[in-house]
């Protein structure tokens, strides 16, 4: 694992030949942090009463979809390591470290009246205890896409507003659990991710879609992740406002949601470009955001895609506006974006809603460096101009970056010291961090930064 903050360091300052930055050049209260999720992370995916999530079910049942056909029946076992994993954070000199807790590991099948295990339980209060022990504070993520697969089969997930009343009741019991010593809660990571890979791309777990968007035994990608999507937002609320009547006053921690954007920018100076930029935001960002500050979807998600996106009531529009003490922010990549017009020949769904193209490279060249996978081109100066366009359109919210980082190809010829040196994601974070700090000094009220480790 790299060292966090000797990458402050060493690479202070890159974007600016004059000036120079370390740790001190932060706010005190600047959080610098870690991140995970369980799936990813924890291993132990049929042990100690844990039951199966839709994840452990669409890579046993599909592993010709994932690279190299792995799983993560055993990940980085962390399940049984964790007390290695709080030791290295520790070293790297970290102050928090943001996990998520496997929502089937405490209720195997997703319901309190199935039971609560308390294995599961035991768990996460040894991990918390031990981050405590070392000066770490636990930043924790009720919900990372790991549907437990009991509801998925009885309802369908987040396509039935079922799951609203079961989130509710799993998220009161972490927050009566371990609320005493977590501060900080993130109710849904990246909403986004789990709507558009599970349900329009059919990529990710539990792999539905419709052609031509994607190759899927069922599905429907003009649908279903708006419908999915729309669910998330009224759980993530109603979870909200089970923690500020109940336990918020008492607990003294604060409670938001995590949120993933691409920065977007024009392919040509033309009106119709900089349009599809917009939309292009919209699309990804807005459509969780303007909910979640106005109380309704964005106007132009709302004119394209008609009746397949769903509506709030006046009660959940309310229940929504302003149902976070701060946002997340999930930042790696950017893209030029072109638009294309509107035809009533394009087959609708998600993917062709927003009628933008996404490109990588313009006029043979790449908007930046390419990391391991395809979507992922480094473009550090995006993140400053989204904290700059989240601060002005969004009411300035408290922001801690969730998620940033690289990931790269698989080379197991590489010797321990070649993949230590690790230069390439030394130069992608160090330069994330000078663009964040001048964010920090142009007013966007920026409280923490977490890598994550891929």
């Amino acid at each position: 694992m790299f060292n966090l903050i000797f990458i402050i360091e060493r690479t202070g300052g890159d974007h600016h030949d004059s000036d120079t930055f370390n740790r001190s050049s932060f706010p005190k209260y600047f959080v610098f942090g870690t991140s995970s999720s369980s799936y990813q992370y924890e291993g132990a995916y049929n042990e100690d009463g844990k039951g199966p999530s839709i994840w452990d079910t669409y890579t046993h049942e599909h592993p010709e979809r994932i690279a190299g056909g792995t799983n993560g029946d055993v990940a980085t076992d962390h399940y049984h390591r964790y007390k290695e994993d709080v030791a290295l954070m520790k070293d790297i000199g970290v102050d928090a470290y943001k996990f998520s807790i496997s929502w089937s590991r405490i209720l195997p099948n997703g319901k309190l009246s199935g039971g609560v295990n308390r294995k599961g339980i035991q768990f996460y209060n040894d991990l918390i205890n031990e981050l405590l022990s070392k000066g770490l504070q636990p930043y924790v993520t009720l919900f990372h896409w790991d549907v437990p697969q009991y509801l998925d089969e009885e309802y369908g997930g987040f396509l039935s507003s079922d799951i609203v009343l079961d989130f509710q009741d799993y998220a009161g019991l972490c927050y009566k659990e371990f609320g005493d010593r977590v501060k900080h809660w993130v109710t849904l990571n990246e909403p986004y991710g789990h709507s558009i890979n599970g349900y329009c791309f059919g990529t990710m777990a539990p792999g539905r879609c419709s052609k031509p968007t994607g190759n899927c035994s069922a599905g429907n990608s003009a649908t279903e992740p708006y419908l999915t999507a729309h669910n998330q937002l009224l759980a993530h609320a109603a979870a909200v406002k089970v923690y500020k009547e109940k336990y918020q006053v008492n607990q003294k921690g604060i409670i938001g949601i995590s949120l993933v954007c691409d920065w977007a920018v024009p392919f040509s100076e033309t009106q119709a470009d900089k349009d599809a930029t917009q939309r292009a935001i919209d699309f990804m960002f807005g459509w969780f955001m303007e909910p979640l500050t106005y109380g309704t979807y964005p106007n132009i998600m709302q004119s394209v895609s008609g009746d397949r996106l769903p509506k709030f009531t006046k009660e959940e529009s309310s229940m929504l506006k302003g149902s976070y003490d701060f946002i997340g922010l999930d930042y790696y990549t950017a893209s030029y974006v072109v638009n294309y017009p509107f035809s009533e020949d394009v087959q609708p769904s998600y993917l062709t809603d927003c009628h933008c193209n996404k490109t990588k490279e313009k006029n043979g060249v790449p908007i930046g460096p390419k990391g391991g996978s395809v979507w992922l081109s480094v473009y550090p100066r995006g993140i400053l101009d989204l904290l700059l366009y989240i601060k002005e359109r969004y009411k300035n919210p408290t922001i801690y970056i969730t998620e940033n980082g690289i990931d790269e190809v698989d080379n197991s010829t590489l010797s321990l010291e070649e993949v230590l040196k690790d230069d390439q994601r030394i130069e992608y974070h160090g330069r994330h961090l000078s663009f964040a700090l001048e964010a920090i000094n142009e007013g966007v009220d920026l409280r923490g930064y977490f890598a994550w480790a891929y």
